[in-house]
């Protein structure tokens, strides 16, 4: 790549022709203020807060937007630019809910630390807030549109990564908002519920849905019997809320924490991931050997899910029919578990812990009762469960190391690395090679699926069967698969989605990181590889060896894809019309409004 070179606050600095000044100077760890930018994502100069003063220019220029040239000569901090950038500051201020205190991003906020860093101590500009519209009809999300600045990063995201694009920039000037299209919920529109929104989110205008009011009542209720289930992705990002570096391994001090805000039972999610490679992997088997559906596209993440309910219906039959792994363990633990401790169903509250804000509405849907009860009762993000902890007055960094409960608390290396994107093609290939092989696999890792990229393929030979696999994360890169597929460009046997680019280690419900944390930091990389360390430290990395998961069949199930099995664990999903709402929101009352002028 040619190179030039260009000097920022007098100093030298050679970069690829193809970076912006914003990027250069970061070379330098010259840190230029922003709000709207995000990396790799929005990049449009809306904020100005990334203005610097450039030699020869006739005015001040947008650092995130203005590509370097040879022999440039940059200023990133005069007084000029510094009082340009408070005034800024202060005009977004001005027309900003600013109670602090009651925020749920206060202490997290980048616009709230922008006016720490520039001293601003009172807003000049008075004027009259714009009405404060709170969206709170979404299981996941609440939008709150008096804490929006109109940074647009939320509709890059939703419109350029996911594909999604159900949130946009309404109106003009001063009476800008971005909203659903006509106003609507987004409950009322094709919202994936994934929650990315909120991870792009510089203030707290997006924010998961809180259920931990919920969750307290029930651990406080003396006839609920409340058990928890954690899953993979959370144990090596919940450490991040307490000051840990990212990708720290927490595993032993998050059951501990559990069990010091009351739980009866911590379970672990990952014995129903390896429960999910035996049904899912069993299912691969018996479509590629009899002549059905392929490709098998995995049904673990439930905004994957709604996306392809929503967009590509056609291709529903190629799902699998497995639950996710949350629901799977909510069927289990009120079933399985009942049993086995003497405990009514009745009394059972389940809790599971996720990286994702999809995991709300999923376990909602009218299909995840196969129990006879509700599979799983309340949902909580990553940054719920560390709220709940400092709520508490727990010192998560000090506390010993705890083990999972029994008889669903055993994993596999195989499960926690479903947190990463083609973990979970990972975990299947373990055993369904073994399987078809009848052969322990002399190598299980399986390196041609690992890693960022947002689409993988591999063609992995098993026995006498070339299984060609691909993997995709971020329901854009969804998209460009499936219509490859669709066209007939492209054919495979096995496919892994995940709604989230980066998979769940990046989820809608992780700990949120600031735009300058994810330019200098790539999150999906190091939390993905704190799970497959996690994997590598693991007694049994491959789900079928697991003891437990054995004994569940012996004792409860009989058989992967038993009908037993096709009771509990797996489920039938449908098509969704793509704005069911707006045929009743703005047809209908068209009609009325003719009626009455007709009148």
């Amino acid at each position: 790549m040619e190179k030039v070179t260009l000097t920022i606050d007098g100093r030298s600095v050679t970069v690829p022709k193809d970076y912006t000044v914003l990027k250069a100077a970061k070379e330098l760890n010259i840190n230029i203020p922003t709000l709207c930018y995000l990396p790799d994502i929005n990049q449009i100069g809306a904020c100005r807060m990334c203005l610097v003063e450039v030699k020869g220019a006739r005015s001040l220029q947008a650092s995130c937007t203005l590509p370097v040239a040879e022999g440039m000569e940059v200023k990133t901090n005069t007084p000029l630019l510094r009082q340009t950038r408070k005034t800024i500051l202060e005009l977004i201020l001005s027309d900003h809910n600013r109670e602090c205190t009651t925020c749920v991003r206060s202490n997290n906020c980048e616009l709230q630390s922008m006016a720490r860093q520039f001293g601003i101590k009172d807003i000049y500009f008075k004027t009259k807030l714009s009405p404060s519209k709170v969206d709170d009809l979404s299981p996941s999300i609440v939008r709150d549109q008096s804490k929006c600045i109109l940074c647009r990063r939320c509709i890059a995201v939703c419109h350029e990564v996911q594909g999604v694009g159900v949130i946009q920039a309404t109106m003009r000037g001063f009476h800008t908002t971005v909203e659903p299209a006509f106003g609507l919920s987004l409950n009322e529109v094709a919202c994936i519920n994934c929650g990315q929104c909120i991870q792009a989110c510089p203030v707290g205008a997006l924010k998961e849905k809180d259920d931990t009011e919920k969750v307290w009542q029930a651990l406080a209720d003396p006839d609920k019997h409340v058990v928890v289930q954690t899953a993979p992705a959370v144990r090596i990002a919940l450490g991040e809320e307490f000051g840990l570096p990212p990708g720290s391994i927490v595993t032993g001090k998050m059951v501990s924490a559990l069990r010091l805000l009351g739980f009866d039972r911590v379970f672990d999610t990952d014995f129903a991931a390896d429960l999910t490679i035996m049904e899912e992997g069993t299912e691969l088997i018996n479509r590629i050997q009899k002549g059905g559906k392929l490709p098998l596209l995995t049904s673990c993440s439930p905004g994957w899910i709604k996306f392809l309910e929503t967009y590509y219906p056609d291709m529903i039959d190629n799902l699998s029919t497995c639950k996710s792994p949350q629901q799977m363990m909510g069927a289990v633990i009120k079933t399985y578990y009942a049993q086995k401790a003497g405990v009514d169903p009745k009394q059972i509250y389940s809790v599971s812990i996720m990286p994702c804000t999809a995991k709300k509405y999923e376990c909602e849907r009218p299909e995840m009762n196969s129990s006879g009860y509700q599979d799983v009762d309340a949902v909580l993000t990553t940054r719920e469960l560390a709220q709940m902890i400092r709520q508490a007055g727990i010192d998560f960094v000090s506390l010993e190391e705890g083990t999972f409960d029994s008889p669903l608390g055993e994993s596999t290396g195989a499960a926690v690395i479903f947190g990463a994107t083609g973990g979970v093609m990972e975990a299947a290939l373990r055993t369904v090679a073994e399987v078809l092989t009848g052969k322990e696999a002399e190598n299980i890792e399986y390196h041609a699926v690992r890693g960022v990229e947002g689409i993988k393929e591999a063609g992995i030979q098993i026995g006498d069967l070339h299984l060609k696999a691909a993997v995709a994360h971020g329901t854009g890169n969804a998209r460009k698969l499936l219509d490859r597929i669709r066209s007939g460009e492209a054919n495979y046997h096995f496919i892994e989605i995940m709604a989230c680019h980066g998979g769940c280690a990046t989820g809608g419900g992780q700990p949120i990181r600031t735009a300058t944390e994810k330019m200098s930091t790539d999150f999906r990389k190091v939390r993905g590889q704190a799970l497959y360390k996690a994997d590598g430290q693991l007694k049994f990395r491959k789900s079928h060896d697991n003891p437990e998961i054995k004994k569940i069949y012996e004792d409860f199930l009989g058989a992967p894809n038993s009908p037993k099995a096709h009771e509990l664990l797996h489920t039938h999903y449908s098509k969704r019309d793509l704005y069911p709402i707006i045929v009743n929101a703005i047809y209908i009352p068209l009609i009325n409004v003719n009626k009455h002028r007709n009148k």
